[in-house]
């Protein structure tokens, strides 16, 4: 945990549209003011929380409320959605499959008027397919708005779920084997362990139900109405 706190915040912010891609490094919260917000979509994306001034230069710079800063920095929260009008702020859990268990951390999604800002707890996540995308120009995200990055981020973090209910499923087949073949106390022992996880990993999804269906019902006009057929497929997925 030490080295969490102490290791320097670093944003990456990308301005991007169908002509232009721009993509910066800053890991001081003076570089920040004057990357974001230009003419074109901005994704501006923060590998960790625990560096208050860097959080707070970020907010000022595309105008988060303070309360909204305080629920980024918060990362004991349950999914959910809150409209401010001039954005949205949704918090979610991120998960990846790990040694026995898996991983879960917060992610904080901001989506204004021509931005998205994403804040991680750790370094490392799931977006590195949709950073590709965007430095290739490949798909469709370097021709659509902030609410399709917004929608893309979204989707792989939950498309990231199969991949740990996969690793659930080879561990109960592990499990069942035991049983069958010669159960002992370390057999019930992982009995309780994969009980525990999985109410975990239900305590992670399940809330996200009702933050999509929310972005789903459209009454935000930063989500234009063509976005609502992706968003009514991570609902599904849910």
């Amino acid at each position: 945990m030490t080295g969490a706190r102490t290791r320097p915040v670093t944003v990456t912010v990308t301005n991007y549209d169908e002509a232009r891609f721009d993509e910066r490094t800053c890991t001081r919260a003076g570089e920040i003011e004057g990357l974001a917000l230009r003419p074109a979509v901005t994704w501006i994306d923060a590998d960790g929380v625990h560096d208050t001034e860097m959080v707070q230069a970020i907010g000022e710079a595309v105008g988060i409320h303070p309360l909204t800063l305080e629920d980024i920095a918060n990362t004991r929260q349950r999914p959910k959605i809150e409209d401010y009008r001039d954005y949205l702020y949704v918090a979610v859990r991120m998960l990846t499959p790990g040694d026995g268990e898996f991983h879960s951390e917060q992610v904080s999604l901001v989506l204004g008027k021509g931005y998205v800002v994403s804040f991680q707890e750790h370094p490392g996540d799931v977006f590195e397919r949709i950073r590709e995308r965007l430095r290739a120009g490949a798909g469709r995200l370097r021709s659509e708005g902030a609410d399709y990055l917004f929608y893309a981020l979204l989707d792989a973090i939950v498309d990231g779920y199969f991949s740990v209910i996969e690793a659930f499923g080879e561990r109960i087949e592990a499990v069942e084997e035991e049983v069958v073949a010669d159960p002992d106390r370390e057999t019930l022992q992982a009995i309780y362990a994969l009980k525990r996880s999985l109410v975990a990993l239900r305590r992670s999804v399940w809330p996200l139900r009702d933050v999509v269906a929310e972005l789903e019902r459209g009454e935000s006009p930063l989500i234009r109405e063509p976005m609502l057929v992706y968003l009514r497929d991570v609902y599904d997925h849910t």
